[in-house]
């Protein structure tokens, strides 16, 4: 069993807005103007505990899910994919929203509207270790981890559990929403054994800084195994040092929403799947580490071939 713990964020897509003016043929300033949204049901967390629970991994969420139409389809959306919402947290406050809009090659820029919702008011009596349950290894991070006023409960959480099980972090940066002081990653490396990050979070995070050398400062202080994403690139897999570059499969890209999160489910299910997970990788090898990858890539390609974070099933690959 993994458990993914964050947030689940309703993403809304811009739809053309082509316009109708008024039936008397004038436009005046505002009128005949309209903007649709398709929402899908997202969040780096809920979008990695699909993706993980599609491939075939008991999957459990802790989520602050609120009550309003967003949280109905976020609780539709997991349960059916196969993930177990009984550890998460009936919210009183409202859902997240995310407007997305892409660019020519399927990349999102995000406008958040998450000013008092419910993802991040996590509480320490909201997070002890009974709602965990005996699970192989916790995944978190985003914005669960970075923005107040619930980031301290998480991470107290998550080092708490350091004790019982794999941890693993995705800082899956926003900056819109928090800076780069939101996100000490060196401390965070104390306790977690996998970290998994994107080229351009490594930009946000450690600019300038040569890849190998961000990779080595966060080994020593204490991640055993760094996957860095890169896109059509591929990744970078680095262990206790030693490296290794996985190639990216060629895809026909239809956007690129929850390629990350799908790429840190794949990592995870075959790590789990070679019996690695639930300490501190003991034994793990840099071949391994790269299968891994290799497997995460297919699962990330797969879903940057279909709209919205929509993670393959297990049949698929």
């Amino acid at each position: 069993m993994i458990a993914v713990l964050g947030e689940c964020v309703a993403d809304g897509f811009t739809a053309r807005s082509p316009g109708s003016p008024p039936p008397d043929g004038g436009v005046l300033p505002g009128e005949g103007l309209e903007l649709a949204l398709r929402v899908l049901p997202g969040g780096g967390p809920a979008n990695t505990a699909v993706a993980l629970a599609r491939l075939g991994t008991p999957t459990r969420f802790l989520g602050r899910v609120s009550g309003d139409v967003f949280g109905e389809l976020f609780r539709r959306h997991l349960t059916s994919s196969g993930v177990d919402l009984s550890a998460s947290v009936d919210a009183k406050e409202p859902s997240t929203l995310a407007v997305a809009a892409l660019d020519t090659g399927g990349q999102a820029e995000y406008t958040f509207y998450a000013d008092g919702t419910a993802d991040w008011q996590w509480t320490p009596y909201e997070l002890d270790l009974d709602r965990l349950g005996p699970v192989a290894c916790l995944h978190t991070g985003s914005l669960a981890l970075a923005r107040e006023p619930g980031r301290e409960a998480v991470e107290a959480f998550a080092r708490e559990a350091a004790g019982r099980a794999t941890i693993s972090i995705d800082p899956n940066v926003r900056p819109s929403l928090a800076s780069r002081a939101d996100y000490p990653v060196s401390r965070w490396c104390e306790w977690t054994d996998i970290l998994k990050l994107s080229a351009d979070d490594l930009d946000f995070l450690q600019p300038g800084v040569p890849l190998e050398r961000a990779c080595d400062a966060w080994h020593a202080a204490g991640a055993r195994l760094i996957v860095v994403t890169r896109g059509a690139a591929g990744a970078l897999v680095s262990l206790d040092g030693e490296r290794a570059s996985v190639p990216a499969p060629q895809v026909s890209v239809v956007d690129t929403v929850g390629a990350g999160d799908s790429f840190t489910a794949g990592l995870l299910h075959s790590l789990a799947a070679e019996g690695r997970l639930g300490g501190r990788l003991d034994g793990l090898d840099l071949a391994t580490a790269v299968a891994a990858a290799e497997f995460a890539v297919r699962v990330s390609a797969l879903t940057c071939s279909v709209a919205g974070a929509n993670p393959p099933w297990a049949d698929a690959l």
